[in-house]
């Protein structure tokens, strides 16, 4: 199996040293109570990274997991929750609100642009009677960034619980927990903290806690139920049986986080290069407003097959990019500069290689994309 080149907004580039991690001897984690230290100390290192002083928990199941247990853990049947949706992830949310009973009241936002703040509050004026409120960090399919640190803490002043989907933007943008009074904050292990698919984490604050004891109604759901997890410390007890070996790998990953003091400076100075190379060179950004350091969604030039411009990438140039689904579909392409794909070599050979394939199918770039990048390093 020949292995590409992954420049997708996750999964990502995987450090040698996370792969390492992963390759080590392993214990049994449910009778082992050194394990139950180092599970707690990983979690701790993450909550480091969060900004958050809130308990952290780690699952084992991709990213989408922990969008679901957040949803199973607080939604009851008649509970009205706020989907704030800009993108199809944020209005993906409302689906899962509805298997568990809620009733989810949207309020939508333009999809080429980050949520209005003002409009938001101005809608809350009128209507502010919800459980829960969902939003996304960074919406991938699109790539719009949207400003959590102004809506959480003016859903907070509702008295309305926080839960944040930050899969694709925790690490590679800024992200104050505690701050920025966000409830649950949801993150994946493919994404910035470049560890292999498997893994989600979330930090839960003791208001979302105290919300899930005081339901009226069991948690419909073992394994997506949160307040199982509580006191597992304390108990020296795993709903389940954790994944060790990707746990090892996730706590690698999250230390090389930890380490690199440039990384958010690093997402912003490519992010900001691939946007600005892009335009100059004559292709159309999706989004027109919020733009996302951790991935660039560029509209396909009419009369271009978006699959055959990526195939044509992948057999060439082994650089495996990403389409897009839902509405996007056909529309656009991905290049995901986050965690280890965000360096300077890794991007321009992307640029390069789209630049080629775009020349194959008849499409002439306005200048060397490559070069307008790297003038912006």
């Amino acid at each position: 199996m020949k292995i590409p080149y992954v420049m997708t907004p996750g999964p990502t580039q995987v450090r040698e040293n996370v792969r390492m991690a992963r390759a080590m001897e392993t214990t049994n984690p449910d009778l082992d109570l050194q394990f139950y230290d180092y599970y707690r100390d990983t979690c701790e290192r993450i909550g480091k990274f969060l900004k958050t002083k809130n308990e952290v928990r780690i699952l084992s199941g991709e990213g989408i997991l922990g969008l679901e247990a957040a949803c199973a853990s607080l939604t009851e049947v008649g509970d009205r929750v706020l989907v704030i949706d800009n993108g199809i992830f944020g209005e993906g949310f409302a689906d899962l609100v509805k298997i568990y009973g809620g009733e989810p009241i949207f309020f939508k936002g333009d999809r080429q642009k980050e949520i209005d703040v003002d409009e938001l509050r101005r809608f809350l004026e009128k209507d502010s009677n919800f459980k829960y409120a969902t939003v996304v960090h960074c919406d991938t399919p699109s790539g719009v960034l949207n400003d959590v640190s102004k809506i959480c803490p003016l859903l907070k002043e509702k008295g309305i619980i926080t839960v944040v989907d930050s899969v694709s933007a925790m690490g590679g943008e800024e992200l104050r927990v505690d701050e920025w009074k966000i409830d649950i904050v949801l993150g994946g292990s493919q994404k910035v903290v470049s560890a292999p698919p498997g893994l989600t984490f979330l930090s839960i604050s003791e208001d979302a806690f105290k919300t899930m004891e005081s339901r009226r109604t069991p948690i419909a759901s073992f394994y997506c139920n949160l307040l199982i997890w509580k006191d597992y410390y304390k108990n020296k007890w795993f709903p389940y049986t954790p994944p060790v070996s990707d746990i090892m790998g996730l706590r690698a990953a999250v230390d090389n986080l930890l380490e690199d003091e440039d990384i958010l400076d690093r997402h912003k100075r490519i992010g900001k290069a691939v946007r600005r190379a892009v335009e100059k060179a004559g292709l159309s950004l999706y989004v027109k407003q919020g733009y996302s350091n951790t991935v660039t969604v560029i509209e396909v030039p009419k009369g271009i097959d978006d699959k055959k411009l990526r195939n044509y990438m992948l057999d060439k140039y082994n650089v495996l990019i990403s389409g897009s689904f839902g509405y996007l579909e056909g529309k656009v392409i991905r290049i995901g500069h986050m965690g280890e794909n965000a360096r300077i070599d890794r991007v321009s050979y992307t640029l390069f290689a789209l630049q080629r394939a775009l020349e194959h199918f008849g499409y002439i770039l306005k200048c060397d994309i490559v070069n307008e990048f790297l003038k912006e390093q």
